[in-house]
């Protein structure tokens, strides 16, 4: 599934290519994704300009120019697999759509975006911009990783009393939004903490190295493009980078790489997810 880097890498590409550009013609061409497709989706969308495009924790937020009473927000999800594709303006017909292409978008200055989604666990809704905050996928989210609200005291008062493991209390969107499994195993890596110890005992010194860490860890992906494990690519079609420089993630079995560790890269299974870590320097 594509994590928060994946995510912004592609807003990026969105906010690029969309704003200040029209839809003109708008046609999904399935009933439905993960859930159903607005019926009135081409309605609402077509003749409006896009203003910005942003990203609340792995959700895409395109938000276009009416302001009736607020301003209309596409919000998209690729799911598992999902991807958009963008296709620059020319001087032959654009060919006929991808068997996966559910989405078509065409714009105003003779391009055209896709959304294609083989095993269809990406959704899109529209809602108002004053509508989002209440939203249940939005109400109980936690702070921007990124963002100035994510701090150390911020992280501390999330975890206090959690008897979950850290690894798994990092990969609950009310503590911290966005974060998934990899960016969680490697900022546990960097920071020095094991993924099995209780959440509880984190806040304080534990808390002051893993924010930073996170940052670090999400930052570097993004200037990668993210990584590409499976179906992820950015909308020129390129894959991410980030996966080339793994510190433990997918590394079962191979050398820690801190200095002077001489551990071995151990996998177990938490909540369902492989978590990878080093038990001879995260403690």
């Amino acid at each position: 599934m594509p994590e928060l880097p994946e995510v912004e890498t592609v807003r990026t590409g969105l906010q690029q290519a969309l704003v200040g550009r029209r839809f003109e013609k708008v046609v999904a061409r399935r009933p439905d994704l993960r859930f159903p497709i607005p019926a009135d989706l081409s309605e609402r969308l077509e003749g409006r300009t896009v203003l910005e495009a942003r990203r609340r924790a792995k959700y895409l937020q395109i938000v276009l120019d009416d302001a009736d009473p607020s301003p209309t927000v596409v919000v998209l999800h690729l799911g598992m697999s999902g991807r958009v594709n963008l296709l620059p303006p020319g001087d032959e017909p654009f060919p006929e759509p991808a068997k996966h292409d559910h989405l078509v978008f065409d714009l105003s200055d003779g391009g055209r975006m896709t959304y294609n989604d083989p095993r269809r666990f990406g959704f899109l809704d529209l809602m108002r911009e004053d509508e989002l905050a209440s939203h249940d996928w939005f109400r109980d989210m936690g702070p921007e990783p990124l963002g100035n609200d994510f701090h150390a005291d911020a992280l501390n008062k999330a975890l206090a009393g959690k008897a979950t493991p850290i690894k798994s209390a990092l990969l609950d969107q009310r503590v911290v939004a966005g974060l998934g499994n990899i960016y969680v195993c490697e900022a546990l890596y960097d920071s020095g903490i094991s993924p099995r110890r209780k959440a509880s005992t984190v806040p304080g010194k534990r808390a002051e190295r893993l924010v930073p860490a996170i940052r670090d860890v999400l930052q570097r992906a993004i200037a990668s493009g993210g990584s590409t494990l499976r179906d992820y690519a950015r909308l020129d079609g390129e894959s991410g980078y980030f996966q080339h420089e793994f510190r433990v993630y997918d590394r079962e079995g191979e050398a820690c790489r801190h200095d002077g560790c001489g551990g071995t890269i151990q996998r177990i299974v938490q909540s369902g997810r492989s978590t990878f870590f080093c038990s001879g320097c995260q403690r």
